[in-house]
């Protein structure tokens, strides 16, 4: 059994000297949390997950002591991969906003985003990057934070792992053949296939029987290649078309079968897990906005 380490989240909240000034749950291990910190030593050992960073205000006073002596400044971007270690001198005042990923959410959104093998991802650490649209998307994720918009949040996410993803100096992709797994022509058979058909029943059989393969084959290799079951890809899809039609009028009922939930309860669960909010107060925050 694989052991999970503790996330950045986890040693910071550890920490007596570290406190969390506001926080936004977006679901399946997803958050957003304003940090603020003074006087403290920070060493995040092989952490679970992904974190990605941006000092809010002050920042001079913090240093990675595990890499070239260079003190932060307020508006610097950092990421923290999932498995890579580092240390932190903190010696002043300092405000900043992590965004916390879980590894296969990560993955999901890049084989969903740029139609690619998951596999191919590339997420390489920085320390006191100057990055001004991920630095842009980052900020508005605090002010979500801060005000419980998690719509914003989503979006502001979404733009900055997109950003990040096509950044050059950060990779992006892997330039390696990839071996098992799903062939891309498949691959989009299959997920082709769920887009078309997100009102109505989709079953691994029926998966299966497009990809010419086993149940048992096709479950494993979408997971290779996208990072989640095709279940999990088939709720996420589900639930991204249900975002799109609550910025509309539809009543709600309507809307979870036309995403082939069963029932307006069904839908409010699993948005609500999934999200961190519930399909109403998606609804309210869109119409508040427009």
């Amino acid at each position: 059994m694989s052991v999970i380490n503790p996330s950045v989240f986890s040693f910071l909240s550890a920490s007596p000297c570290a406190h969390a000034t506001d926080a936004l749950d977006l679901g399946l291990g997803k958050s957003a949390v304003i940090w603020r910190n003074a006087h403290d030593r920070m060493c995040y050992e092989r952490p679970g997950g992904h974190t990605f960073s941006l000092y809010l205000e002050g920042g001079s006073g913090t240093r990675r002591i595990d890499r070239a002596d260079v003190n932060g400044w307020s508006g610097a971007f950092c990421v923290m991969p999932q498995g890579a270690s580092s240390e932190w001198d903190i010696t002043d005042v300092f405000t900043f906003v992590h965004v916390y990923m879980p590894d296969k959410e990560m993955r999901r959104f890049f084989a969903e985003t740029f139609d690619r093998d998951c596999r191919l991802m590339v997420v390489p650490e920085a320390t006191f990057d100057h990055a001004p649209t991920l630095g842009g998307a980052l900020r508005r994720v605090a002010h979500a934070a801060r005000s419980g918009d998690t719509l914003l949040a989503d979006e502001a996410i979404a733009t900055a792992l997109a950003s990040f993803f096509v950044d050059s100096r950060y990779g992006g992709t892997r330039p390696i053949s990839v071996k098992s797994g799903l062939a891309p022509a498949v691959r989009r058979r299959v997920t082709d296939y769920i887009e078309a058909h997100l009102d109505t029943q989709i079953t691994l059989p029926d998966l299966a029987s497009i990809a010419g393969l086993s149940e048992f084959h096709l479950q494993r290799m979408f997971r290779v290649s996208c990072g989640v079951s095709p279940h999990s890809w088939v709720l996420h899809r589900r639930l991204a078309h249900a975002k799109t039609l609550l910025t509309g009028t539809e009543p709600i009922a309507r809307i979870a079968a036309a995403c082939g939930f069963s029932s307006q309860s069904h839908l409010t669960r699993v948005f609500k897990t999934m999200t961190g909010t519930t399909p109403s107060a998606f609804r309210q925050s869109v119409s508040g906005r427009a």
